[in-house]
């Protein structure tokens, strides 16, 4: 199967390697708007070739879109204008109802499938991708009613391949979730990073005194602007609505500070505590796959 990976980065880059790998891919073939990206995929092996893409979308299957979302909107429309047969066009965006709504009444919808393999790192570019980077994580489908149901059964074995566990959302509700367990995840730690470096001065003593703790709270802030802003844009109203929540939360430490009230400091840790079960639950349920 001969598959082209448009935007060559973490995303793209890791299951370029994980579908060649594993057997899935016999060819890919790599396009990116920046030249450094493509030499840099070649360089690793991360693609077979690079072909500009109205010459890739007509050798491939399958053409999996992995640029930033606000790319998306311009580049989805005119990729379906040019599939025909049976190929099959897969997004990996991290937000979807924009994206959906825009393609709706496009006359090949039917042939783009779209996904969210929920899996990443802090790094982007070629030089991030990474080997097993998806596996035995969740990728959710979203509005499979509105796609054709061979291409949605051909995405379905590309994760299954993998392998990743499949949800189901509608664009609505899918937009919703991942504000909430993603999206505020880097907002938090973009502000968390801005806050240290106002505070403490001296690049120096973070360097010798960030712990762990640190480390893997800041961790997200590393994150690429080009693609989170995008994200934040389409996904505002879902990210304002959790960030009054966290901003509500911050307020009540910040007030028992003042007030000395570590009784009931003591008791909402207790309650933040139970996010661990959930989390434990889910680590637990990856060591058995």
């Amino acid at each position: 199967m001969t598959i082209t990976i448009v935007g060559i980065g973490l995303i793209g880059g890791s299951l370029a390697i994980t579908l060649k790998e594993n057997g899935f891919a016999q060819r890919i073939i790599g396009v990116d708007a920046n030249p450094l990206n493509i030499d840099k995929a070649i360089r690793r092996r991360l693609i077979d070739e690079d072909l500009p893409l109205e010459e890739a979308i007509a050798q491939s299957d399958i053409i999996i879109v992995a640029t930033p979302v606000d790319v998306m909107m311009h580049l989805l429309p005119r990729i379906l204008d040019q599939v025909a047969g049976n190929q099959v066009v897969m997004d990996v965006g991290s937000t979807k109802a924009w994206l959906m709504e825009y393609l709706k009444k496009h006359p090949n919808r039917g042939r783009l499938v779209a996904t969210h393999p929920m899996a990443g790192t802090e790094y982007s570019g070629p030089e991030a991708a990474i080997p097993n980077l998806f596996d035995h994580k969740c990728t959710v489908l979203c509005d499979i009613e509105d796609s054709d149901a061979d291409a949605v059964d051909v995405t379905r074995r590309l994760y299954a391949s993998i392998p990743m566990r499949v949800v189901e959302l509608n664009a609505a509700e899918h937009d919703v979730h991942t504000a909430y367990v993603s999206h505020i995840a880097h907002i938090s730690s973009f502000a968390l990073a801005l806050t240290v470096l106002e505070k403490e001065r001296d690049e120096s003593r973070i360097f010798e005194l960030a712990s762990g703790g640190f480390d893997s709270t800041v961790r997200l802030a590393k994150s690429s602007a080009d693609m989170w802003v995008p994200i934040f844009r389409q996904n505002r109203d879902n990210v304002l609505d959790v960030l009054d929540e966290h901003i509500n939360q911050l307020s009540r430490f910040r007030s028992l500070l003042i007030k000395k009230d570590f009784e009931t400091f003591y008791e909402l840790i207790l309650e933040a505590n139970r996010i661990r079960p959930i989390l434990n639950a889910k680590a637990q349920t990856l060591k058995k796959v």
